[in-house]
């Protein structure tokens, strides 16, 4: 059994093991706080300020948005990303750069967005830089699969 065990962490990268083990981590904390519905915001703010200049910039930016086009989510974290949730179930998440060592962040939707459009549609945006046009896209889409 432990060949198996060596055999199928050899096939995640170390980055990918790091997000499984913050998953890990984020599940247990969350069983610990039970009833009590500690608002998980804080957190979510702490991993945006440990976050690279450029990609703390976006992450700020991202959050702000979610939060004034829908504030009934509720910000969460997801594998060890901001993440946005509705009942419970994430519905978009910010991926910075460095998380999984990428060229840009990323801006995810979860399938629980239906930002269903035809037979093809993009769920998630690689950013480098927001616009006011890039912000306004970004708004709708939230809003759209927020609901």
């Amino acid at each position: 059994m432990a060949a198996t065990t060596k055999k199928t962490t050899e096939n995640f990268t170390a980055e990918e093991r790091a997000a499984m083990k913050e998953r890990a981590k984020e599940v247990r904390a969350s069983a610990k706080r039970g009833k009590a519905k500690a608002d998980p915001e804080p957190e979510v703010l702490a991993k945006i300020a440990e976050m690279d200049d450029a990609d703390r910039v976006l992450a700020e930016r991202i959050h702000a948005l979610v939060k004034d086009v829908a504030p009934q989510l509720t910000p969460r974290l997801w594998y060890g990303m901001p993440a946005y949730a509705k009942d419970g179930k994430v519905l978009c998440f910010f991926q910075d750069a460095r998380k999984f060592k990428a060229r840009y962040a990323t801006l995810g939707f979860n399938d629980v967005a239906r930002l269903d459009d035809g037979t093809m549609w993009p769920t998630a945006f690689a950013l480098t830089e927001l616009t006011a046009e890039d912000e306004t896209r970004i708004g709708e889409l939230i809003k759209r699969a927020a609901g």
